[in-house]
C-alpha cells in the first residue's frame, strides 16, 4: 500500500443551492471553501479529532476553478490529508460533478493552542490518528447536511 493510499480521506456530497450561486447563475468561488470546511469537519470527526476545532486556523487557501457548477447540480467534495508537518497540515481537495472536476486546490491549517501566539507541535494523539490511515467509511459519499 502506498503512502497516498493510507492518507486520511473523506468524500462528502452536496447540492449547489440557490444561495451558492452568483448573478451569473453558477457557483461563486467562496462556496468551495465552505464545502472544504464541511469535509474537514467530517474527516476530523471520523478520526476522533473534532476537538481540534478552534485550534487549527487556516493560514492558506488556494483553488483552481476549472468548470462551472449550476443551481441544482449534485457535487462531491474529496478531501485528503496531503502533508503533516511539525505544526501545520495541508489538505488537498477536489470538487466534482460526475466526472467533471470543477475545482481543485489545497488549504493549510496550523495547530495553535489558545495560549500560544504561534504554531505549536501536533499532539501525539493527533499524529497517531493521522498515521492510522483512511478514516472509517471515507470512501462513501455522505448525505447532504440538514
Amino acid at each position: 500500500m502506498t503512502a497516498a493510499a493510507t492518507r486520511p480521506t473523506v468524500t462528502i456530497g452536496r447540492t449547489v443551492e440557490w444561495s451558492d450561486t452568483d448573478a451569473s447563475g453558477h457557483y461563486y468561488n467562496g462556496v468551495v471553501l465552505r464545502w472544504v470546511e464541511a469535509a474537514e469537519a467530517e474527516l476530523l470527526g471520523r478520526l476522533g479529532l473534532a476537538d481540534l476545532f478552534g485550534r487549527i486556523p487556516r493560514v492558506r487557501f488556494e483553488a483552481d476553478f476549472r468548470a462551472r457548477l449550476w443551481f441544482g447540480d449534485r457535487v462531491e467534495i474529496d478531501l485528503t490529508v496531503g502533508h503533516v508537518g511539525t505544526t501545520s497540515m495541508r489538505y488537498d481537495f477536489a470538487v466534482r460533478a460526475g466526472s467533471t472536476v470543477a475545482a481543485t486546490g489545497s488549504t493549510t491549517v496550523v495547530h495553535a493552542t489558545p495560549d500560544s501566539p504561534t504554531g505549536t507541535p501536533w499532539p501525539s494523539q493527533v499524529r497517531s490518528a493521522l498515521a492510522a490511515g483512511r478514516a472509517e467509511g471515507s470512501a462513501q459519499p455522505l448525505a447532504d447536511a440538514p
